[in-house]
Protein backbone atom coordinates (compact mmCIF):
# COMPACT_ATOMS: atom_id res chain seq x y z
CA UNK A 1 0.00 0.00 0.00
CA UNK A 2 1.19 3.53 -0.12
CA UNK A 3 1.10 5.72 2.43
CA UNK A 4 2.75 9.25 3.66
CA UNK A 5 5.12 8.91 6.79
CA UNK A 6 6.44 11.52 8.65
CA UNK A 7 10.27 10.49 9.87
CA UNK A 8 10.54 13.90 11.79
CA UNK A 9 8.43 16.77 12.32
CA UNK A 10 9.45 20.12 10.30
CA UNK A 11 7.41 23.17 8.67
CA UNK A 12 4.94 21.77 6.13
CA UNK A 13 6.38 23.77 3.46
CA UNK A 14 9.69 21.73 3.50
CA UNK A 15 7.24 18.68 2.69
CA UNK A 16 8.31 16.71 5.68
CA UNK A 17 5.98 13.86 4.91
CA UNK A 18 7.65 11.37 2.65
CA UNK A 19 5.41 8.91 0.66
CA UNK A 20 6.28 5.31 0.74
CA UNK A 21 4.93 2.00 0.00
CA UNK A 22 4.87 -1.03 1.92
CA UNK A 23 2.83 -3.98 2.70
CA UNK A 24 -1.10 -3.62 3.79
CA UNK A 25 -1.09 -4.27 8.14
CA UNK A 26 -2.78 -7.45 9.01
CA UNK A 27 -5.84 -7.07 11.37
CA UNK A 28 -4.95 -8.57 15.39
CA UNK A 29 -7.70 -8.99 17.39
CA UNK A 30 -10.59 -6.89 17.57
CA UNK A 31 -9.29 -5.14 14.42
CA UNK A 32 -10.69 -3.92 11.17
CA UNK A 33 -8.27 -3.39 8.66
CA UNK A 34 -10.08 -0.32 6.32
CA UNK A 35 -9.66 0.20 2.98
CA UNK A 36 -9.64 4.00 2.83
CA UNK A 37 -12.23 6.00 0.87
CA UNK A 38 -11.51 9.34 2.05
CA UNK A 39 -9.32 11.01 4.93
CA UNK A 40 -9.95 14.75 6.37
CA UNK A 41 -6.70 16.94 6.48
CA UNK A 42 -7.09 18.71 10.16
CA UNK A 43 -5.56 21.55 11.53
CA UNK A 44 -3.90 18.40 14.30
CA UNK A 45 -2.31 16.98 11.84
CA UNK A 46 -0.82 20.26 11.10
CA UNK A 47 0.79 20.25 14.47
CA UNK A 48 1.68 16.84 14.54
CA UNK A 49 3.39 17.27 11.23
CA UNK A 50 4.99 20.53 12.81
CA UNK A 51 6.24 19.22 15.69
CA UNK A 52 4.09 20.90 18.24
CA UNK A 53 2.21 17.36 18.97
CA UNK A 54 4.80 14.98 19.28
CA UNK A 55 3.92 11.31 18.94
CA UNK A 56 5.74 8.96 21.09
CA UNK A 57 7.31 7.18 18.22
CA UNK A 58 8.60 7.89 14.85
CA UNK A 59 7.54 7.24 12.30
CA UNK A 60 3.78 7.87 11.97
CA UNK A 61 0.91 7.93 9.47
CA UNK A 62 -1.09 11.28 10.34
CA UNK A 63 -4.71 11.57 9.55
CA UNK A 64 -7.48 11.12 11.52
CA UNK A 65 -10.63 11.76 9.73
CA UNK A 66 -10.99 8.09 8.36
CA UNK A 67 -13.48 6.91 6.21
CA UNK A 68 -13.27 3.37 4.76
CA UNK A 69 -14.82 -0.37 4.02
CA UNK A 70 -13.85 -2.72 6.11
CA UNK A 71 -11.63 -5.26 4.20
CA UNK A 72 -11.12 -8.22 7.08
CA UNK A 73 -11.95 -8.24 10.57
CA UNK A 74 -9.40 -9.74 13.59
CA UNK A 75 -10.49 -12.34 15.58
CA UNK A 76 -13.16 -11.77 18.05
CA UNK A 77 -14.63 -9.14 15.87
CA UNK A 78 -18.75 -10.06 15.38
CA UNK A 79 -20.63 -6.92 15.00
CA UNK A 80 -18.85 -5.66 11.60
CA UNK A 81 -18.89 -7.49 8.27
CA UNK A 82 -16.47 -7.20 5.28
CA UNK A 83 -17.88 -4.37 2.93
CA UNK A 84 -19.48 -2.44 5.29
CA UNK A 85 -18.29 1.57 6.31
CA UNK A 86 -16.73 2.79 8.88
CA UNK A 87 -15.67 5.81 10.45
CA UNK A 88 -11.90 5.86 12.45
CA UNK A 89 -11.82 9.07 14.14
CA UNK A 90 -9.18 10.71 16.54
CA UNK A 91 -9.91 8.49 19.60
CA UNK A 92 -8.62 5.23 18.32
CA UNK A 93 -8.95 3.54 21.89
CA UNK A 94 -9.40 4.34 25.46
CA UNK A 95 -8.37 1.67 28.59
CA UNK A 96 -12.03 1.33 29.93
CA UNK A 97 -10.97 1.30 33.03
CA UNK A 98 -9.23 4.24 34.80
CA UNK A 99 -11.93 6.38 36.98
CA UNK A 100 -12.33 8.44 33.91
CA UNK A 101 -13.47 5.90 31.79
CA UNK A 102 -15.74 4.73 34.43
CA UNK A 103 -17.00 8.40 34.85
CA UNK A 104 -17.52 8.37 30.93
CA UNK A 105 -14.47 10.80 30.09
CA UNK A 106 -12.90 8.42 27.92
CA UNK A 107 -11.68 11.51 26.36
CA UNK A 108 -10.03 12.31 29.59
CA UNK A 109 -8.40 8.80 29.76
CA UNK A 110 -4.87 9.27 30.58
CA UNK A 111 -3.93 5.75 28.60
CA UNK A 112 -5.83 6.84 25.24
CA UNK A 113 -4.18 6.16 21.94
CA UNK A 114 -5.19 9.05 19.17
CA UNK A 115 -5.21 8.11 15.76
CA UNK A 116 -2.43 9.72 13.22
CA UNK A 117 -0.22 10.69 16.66
CA UNK A 118 0.08 7.26 18.99
CA UNK A 119 -0.79 4.59 15.97
CA UNK A 120 -0.58 4.93 12.03
CA UNK A 121 -3.71 7.11 10.37
CA UNK A 122 -5.74 7.50 7.08
CA UNK A 123 -2.79 9.24 4.94
CA UNK A 124 -2.72 5.71 3.16
CA UNK A 125 -4.37 3.55 1.69
CA UNK A 126 -5.53 0.93 4.57
CA UNK A 127 -5.99 1.34 7.85
CA UNK A 128 -6.35 -0.57 11.24
CA UNK A 129 -8.98 0.78 13.39
CA UNK A 130 -10.08 -0.70 16.75
CA UNK A 131 -13.29 -2.37 15.91
CA UNK A 132 -15.45 -0.74 19.29
CA UNK A 133 -13.96 2.26 18.49
CA UNK A 134 -14.96 2.90 14.72
CA UNK A 135 -18.55 4.31 14.43
CA UNK A 136 -21.11 3.61 11.58
CA UNK A 137 -21.93 6.48 9.15
CA UNK A 138 -25.54 7.56 7.97
CA UNK A 139 -25.60 5.69 4.03
CA UNK A 140 -27.20 9.36 3.61
CA UNK A 141 -23.62 11.08 3.59
CA UNK A 142 -21.24 10.25 0.53
CA UNK A 143 -17.54 9.30 1.76
CA UNK A 144 -15.80 12.55 0.93
CA UNK A 145 -18.27 14.40 2.91
CA UNK A 146 -18.45 12.34 5.87
CA UNK A 147 -14.84 12.63 6.38
CA UNK A 148 -14.16 16.31 7.95
CA UNK A 149 -17.40 15.16 10.32
CA UNK A 150 -15.05 12.42 12.36
CA UNK A 151 -12.88 15.14 13.93
CA UNK A 152 -14.10 18.50 13.17
CA UNK A 153 -17.55 17.84 13.07
CA UNK A 154 -17.53 15.89 16.23
CA UNK A 155 -15.51 17.75 18.25
CA UNK A 156 -17.06 20.97 17.51
CA UNK A 157 -20.59 18.88 18.46
CA UNK A 158 -18.60 18.58 21.93
CA UNK A 159 -17.88 22.37 21.85
CA UNK A 160 -20.80 23.77 21.70
CA UNK A 161 -22.10 21.19 24.52
CA UNK A 162 -19.17 22.27 27.03
CA UNK A 163 -19.85 25.59 25.87
CA UNK A 164 -23.30 25.11 27.36
CA UNK A 165 -25.13 26.21 24.19
CA UNK A 166 -29.09 26.44 24.95
CA UNK A 167 -31.58 26.79 22.09
CA UNK A 168 -32.32 30.40 21.01
CA UNK A 169 -29.08 31.93 22.57
CA UNK A 170 -26.51 34.49 20.73
CA UNK A 171 -23.16 32.44 20.37
CA UNK A 172 -19.80 33.66 19.08
CA UNK A 173 -17.42 31.58 16.79
CA UNK A 174 -14.25 32.77 17.11
CA UNK A 175 -12.09 31.60 14.02
CA UNK A 176 -14.04 29.92 11.13
CA UNK A 177 -12.52 26.49 9.51
CA UNK A 178 -13.54 23.06 9.41
CA UNK A 179 -14.70 22.90 12.74
CA UNK A 180 -16.84 25.96 13.18
CA UNK A 181 -18.64 25.76 9.43
CA UNK A 182 -20.45 22.39 10.52
CA UNK A 183 -20.86 24.27 14.33
CA UNK A 184 -22.65 27.17 12.82
CA UNK A 185 -25.25 24.81 11.01
CA UNK A 186 -26.44 22.77 13.92
CA UNK A 187 -26.49 25.88 16.17
CA UNK A 188 -28.68 27.18 13.57
CA UNK A 189 -30.55 24.31 13.51
CA UNK A 190 -31.33 25.09 17.31
CA UNK A 191 -32.22 28.52 16.54
CA UNK A 192 -29.35 30.68 17.64
CA UNK A 193 -28.34 33.38 16.46
CA UNK A 194 -24.42 33.45 14.88
CA UNK A 195 -21.43 35.96 15.17
CA UNK A 196 -18.68 34.37 13.15
CA UNK A 197 -15.13 36.72 14.25
CA UNK A 198 -12.80 35.50 11.07
CA UNK A 199 -9.45 37.76 9.90
CA UNK A 200 -10.25 36.29 6.22
CA UNK A 201 -12.77 37.83 3.96
CA UNK A 202 -13.39 34.54 1.92
CA UNK A 203 -14.29 33.05 5.78
CA UNK A 204 -16.58 35.87 6.85
CA UNK A 205 -18.40 35.41 3.60
CA UNK A 206 -18.67 31.63 3.99
CA UNK A 207 -20.10 32.05 7.26
CA UNK A 208 -22.83 34.54 5.90
CA UNK A 209 -24.18 32.31 3.51
CA UNK A 210 -23.93 29.50 5.95
CA UNK A 211 -26.27 31.44 8.27
CA UNK A 212 -24.47 33.50 10.60
CA UNK A 213 -26.15 36.84 11.72
CA UNK A 214 -23.33 38.82 11.94
CA UNK A 215 -19.37 38.07 10.67
CA UNK A 216 -16.44 40.60 11.35
CA UNK A 217 -12.98 40.59 13.19
CA UNK A 218 -11.93 39.55 17.13
CA UNK A 219 -11.96 43.87 17.25
CA UNK A 220 -15.41 44.45 15.96
CA UNK A 221 -18.27 44.54 18.54
CA UNK A 222 -21.38 41.92 17.69
CA UNK A 223 -24.51 43.26 17.45
CA UNK A 224 -25.28 41.69 20.84
CA UNK A 225 -23.66 40.33 23.59
CA UNK A 226 -22.82 36.80 23.21
CA UNK A 227 -23.95 34.38 25.56
CA UNK A 228 -21.51 31.25 24.35
CA UNK A 229 -18.41 31.58 22.72
CA UNK A 230 -16.06 29.01 21.11
CA UNK A 231 -12.24 29.88 19.98
CA UNK A 232 -11.08 27.35 17.04
CA UNK A 233 -8.35 29.55 16.26
CA UNK A 234 -5.14 28.10 17.98
CA UNK A 235 -4.32 31.95 19.49
CA UNK A 236 -4.12 32.22 23.04
CA UNK A 237 -4.52 36.65 22.77
CA UNK A 238 -8.26 35.45 21.56
CA UNK A 239 -9.18 34.34 24.90
CA UNK A 240 -9.35 37.71 26.24
CA UNK A 241 -10.95 39.10 23.09
CA UNK A 242 -13.25 36.91 23.03
CA UNK A 243 -14.18 37.75 26.66
CA UNK A 244 -14.65 41.26 25.89
CA UNK A 245 -17.95 40.13 24.17
CA UNK A 246 -19.18 37.85 26.86
CA UNK A 247 -22.12 38.52 29.08
CA UNK A 248 -21.93 38.59 32.73
CA UNK A 249 -22.25 34.56 33.24
CA UNK A 250 -21.38 33.49 29.86
CA UNK A 251 -19.16 30.68 28.79
CA UNK A 252 -16.03 30.39 26.55
CA UNK A 253 -15.38 26.77 25.07
CA UNK A 254 -11.84 26.78 24.13
CA UNK A 255 -11.63 23.98 21.31
CA UNK A 256 -7.91 23.22 20.43
CA UNK A 257 -5.72 20.76 20.85
CA UNK A 258 -2.47 23.21 21.20
CA UNK A 259 -2.34 26.97 21.75
CA UNK A 260 -0.26 29.78 22.04
CA UNK A 261 0.01 30.63 25.70
CA UNK A 262 -2.57 32.89 27.32
CA UNK A 263 -1.80 36.18 28.31
CA UNK A 264 -2.02 38.09 31.49
CA UNK A 265 -5.79 39.98 31.26
CA UNK A 266 -7.85 42.36 33.87
CA UNK A 267 -9.49 40.19 36.38
CA UNK A 268 -12.66 42.40 35.10
CA UNK A 269 -12.72 39.92 32.24
CA UNK A 270 -13.78 37.15 33.52
CA UNK A 271 -15.72 38.89 36.69
CA UNK A 272 -19.62 38.69 36.57
CA UNK A 273 -19.55 34.58 36.73
CA UNK A 274 -18.43 34.12 33.39
CA UNK A 275 -16.55 30.67 32.82
CA UNK A 276 -14.05 29.61 30.69
CA UNK A 277 -13.14 25.86 30.09
CA UNK A 278 -10.86 23.66 27.71
CA UNK A 279 -12.37 21.34 25.03
CA UNK A 280 -10.38 17.83 24.90
CA UNK A 281 -11.28 15.09 22.80
CA UNK A 282 -14.41 13.47 22.42
CA UNK A 283 -15.97 10.18 23.26
CA UNK A 284 -17.55 7.64 20.91
CA UNK A 285 -21.23 9.33 22.74
CA UNK A 286 -20.64 12.48 21.00
CA UNK A 287 -19.53 10.54 17.54
CA UNK A 288 -22.97 8.66 17.82
CA UNK A 289 -24.86 11.41 18.78
CA UNK A 290 -22.90 13.84 16.46
CA UNK A 291 -23.64 11.50 13.49
CA UNK A 292 -27.64 11.17 13.92
CA UNK A 293 -27.74 14.97 13.77
CA UNK A 294 -25.42 15.27 10.97
CA UNK A 295 -27.94 12.77 9.32
CA UNK A 296 -31.03 14.58 10.55
CA UNK A 297 -29.97 18.29 9.39
CA UNK A 298 -28.45 16.96 6.21
CA UNK A 299 -25.46 18.55 7.22
CA UNK A 300 -23.10 20.25 4.06
CA UNK A 301 -19.70 20.21 5.07
CA UNK A 302 -17.86 22.94 2.52
CA UNK A 303 -14.76 20.73 1.08
CA UNK A 304 -11.40 20.69 -0.98
CA UNK A 305 -10.38 17.28 -2.24
CA UNK A 306 -6.77 16.60 -2.60
CA UNK A 307 -5.88 13.00 -4.13
CA UNK A 308 -3.61 11.26 -1.56
CA UNK A 309 -0.29 11.88 -2.81
CA UNK A 310 -1.01 15.11 -2.34
CA UNK A 311 -1.08 15.58 1.70
CA UNK A 312 1.68 17.72 1.72
CA UNK A 313 0.21 20.58 -0.36
CA UNK A 314 -3.14 20.25 1.64
CA UNK A 315 -1.29 20.91 4.62
CA UNK A 316 0.65 23.94 3.15
CA UNK A 317 -3.01 25.33 2.27
CA UNK A 318 -4.88 25.41 5.61
CA UNK A 319 -1.21 26.56 7.26
CA UNK A 320 -1.51 29.27 4.71
CA UNK A 321 -5.31 29.71 5.06
CA UNK A 322 -5.95 28.92 1.63
CA UNK A 323 -9.12 26.27 2.55
CA UNK A 324 -12.37 27.38 2.81
CA UNK A 325 -14.06 25.00 4.86
CA UNK A 326 -12.15 21.21 5.16
CA UNK A 327 -10.00 19.40 3.33
CA UNK A 328 -10.21 15.85 2.21
CA UNK A 329 -7.87 13.38 0.61
CA UNK A 330 -9.53 11.11 -1.32
CA UNK A 331 -7.11 7.89 -2.76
Amino acid sequence: MHHHVLHAPGPAESRPLQWGKTAAPRPGAGQLLLRVRACGVCHTDLHIVEGELHPPAYPVVPGHQVVGTVEAAGEGVQDWMPGERAGMPWLHDACGECPACQRGEENLCPRARFTGLHVDGGFAEYVLAEAPFAVRLPTSIPDDHAAPLLCAGIIGYRSLRRADLAPGEVLGLVGFGASAHLALQIACSWGCTVAVFSRGETRRRLALELGAHWAGTIDEAPRVPLDRAVIFAPAGELVPAALAWLRPGGTLAINAVHMSDLPSMAYARLYGERTIRSVANATRTDAREFLALADELHLQPTIQRYALPDASRALVDLKTGRIAGAAVLVP
